[in-house]
């Protein structure tokens, strides 16, 4: 008895049992009017998989496994359709920019970008601030990971800054520790949203606008969407940051210093760098040249790894060390089947359709607004990006394709709220808590600025955006 109340008291136990509890009371409820058993079925192994993300009862590829063989053992899908997700060329763009990632990290290019980039702009706090803006910039579109680009790359240098202006977190972190990560914490999201390659779970919603809106939400088309809005957005932040939350220092010479001695120990561009500089962009003009030459995203990014490889930039041996690439292509592949499957099996066409009757008689617009928001303001429920985009996105699209509006609208601001919600909370997204976790910034302060700068989103890409949107004929 007592192993029992043990058990249930243990919150870390506690999370094991959630996802299987509210699977298993959803799964004896039956399907409701309507909809057939196996698409209510799907559903219900969905939700619980989104459940075990939201509470990490264990690692994401786990969960996602669990969900896809379940539904295969009692026979929803087969064993075929069960591995397709994994043959989908979404999950291996992201796979391969991953592995890409690795080699902007492990070759000290990313490290030497930020650098570069806070020598050259960061003459005051303010101009620190544009520096992680910038550095984000560049790094955004080519480390697909923002925790890998914002906790791997660029929270230990802001770190690193902060102590070196005398700011910790135990001691004076208003003067310029909170700053910094304030600001480094919102332009890793900002990045996050500007680019298809930006994060990891990005491809999940170009991959709905396919299968909703038979439409190709691809690199170009999403950084065309994102590009005015995203620039504005980045240019006010630091501004922003520093109206709310004010840093007390006056000289950051420090930091001139600290940057100029960190660059000279870095030493001349090695070869491995400039290799990698240059595949990089010959892949970002491939990448904006689709129209031309007709080549995918994907495409191009598997030709790009392959031209890593060739040069001897990094041995195949040190690449597939690179164990957050194939945890991706697990839970990635396995989320995308799944999310195929709700579609395939009815559920998300029964769920658009009783959301339509529901709402019939309201201006497509407005009623496309209002979800909007909500969908951006839900990530409050939410412990991860990934698991809220997996949750929502489809049925959003399903619903949002009986209005009379541009789908590429559509897509285009959900795909942009997707990340951008991330500043709401200090859980949001692994940089987001890496940046948190760093300890200069209390829980109160996060929510707070983070509401705020939610505000400052709304206006910035609802507006700078709405008009950048109409000019290049998404509405």
């Amino acid at each position: 008895m007592g192993g029992w109340v043990d058990l249930i008291m243990d919150n870390k136990n506690l999370k094991y049992i959630y996802p299987i509890i509210v699977g298993m009371v959803l799964w004896l409820a039956g399907p409701p009017s309507g909809l057939e058993e196996n698409g209510y079925q799907i559903f219900v192994v969905f939700i619980s998989v989104i459940i075990s993300l939201i509470v990490r009862a264990v690692p994401m590829a786990i969960s996602v496994l669990t969900g896809l063989s379940f539904s295969v053992m009692v026979g929803l899908i087969s064993l075929k359709d069960a591995l397709k997700g994994y043959s989908d060329s979404v999950t291996w763009l992201v796979v391969i920019a991953f592995l890409i990632a690795g080699v902007v990290i492990d070759t000290g290019l990313g490290r030497r970008i930020s650098l570069l980039c806070i020598h050259a702009l960061g003459r005051s706090i303010t101009g620190l601030g544009y520096a992680l803006c910038s550095a984000e910039l560049i790094l955004g579109p080519l480390v697909p990971s923002n925790t890998a680009r914002g906790g791997g790359i660029l929270a230990p240098i802001v770190d690193s800054m902060s102590r070196t202006l005398g700011s910790t977190p135990t001691q004076s972190s208003e003067k310029a520790g909170q700053y910094l990560h304030l600001v480094g914490a919102h332009a890793n999201l900002i990045t996050a949203a500007m680019f298809l390659t930006g994060m990891a779970a990005n491809p999940l919603v170009s991959k709905a606008a396919l299968d909703v809106f038979q439409i190709e939400f691809d690199w170009l088309n999403w950084a065309l969407g994102s590009i005015v809005p995203g620039l504005a957005g980045l240019a006010g932040l630091p501004v922003l940051i520093r109206y709310l939350s004010p840093p007390t220092i006056k000289s950051i010479q420090p930091i001139r210093d600290k940057i100029k001695n960190d660059i000279k120990a870095l030493g001349p561009w090695t070869r491995s760098e400039t290799f990698t500089a240059s595949t990089l962009g010959i892949m970002l003009f491939l990448w904006s040249t689709k129209p031309i030459h007709g080549w995918g995203t994907t495409t191009v990014a598997l030709l790009g790894l392959i031209t890593i490889l060739l040069l001897n930039t990094i041995s195949w041996d040190q690449m597939v060390k690179n164990h957050k690439a194939w945890d991706t292509l697990i839970w990635l592949g396995g989320l995308l089947t799944l999310a195929t499957s709700l579609k395939d099996l009815g559920f998300i066409s029964w769920f658009a359709e009783s959301i339509q009757q529901i709402l019939t008689g309201i201006s497509p617009g407005f009623l496309f607004l209002s979800l909007a928001i909500i969908y951006f303001y839900s990530m409050y429920f939410f412990s991860m990006l990934t698991a809220h985009i997996a949750a929502l996105v489809g049925a959003i699209f399903m619903v949002a394709s009986g209005m009379d509006l541009n789908p590429f609208l559509i897509v285009g601001i959900i795909a942009y709220f997707s990340n951008l919600c991330g500043c709401l909370t200090n859980y949001s997204t692994g940089p987001v808590i890496i940046y948190y976790g760093n300890g200069y910034v209390q829980p109160m302060t996060w929510f707070k600025v983070g509401f705020l700068v939610s505000i400052y989103h709304m206006v910035v890409w609802l507006g700078v955006g709405s008009i950048w949107w109409k000019i290049i004929g998404w509405w």
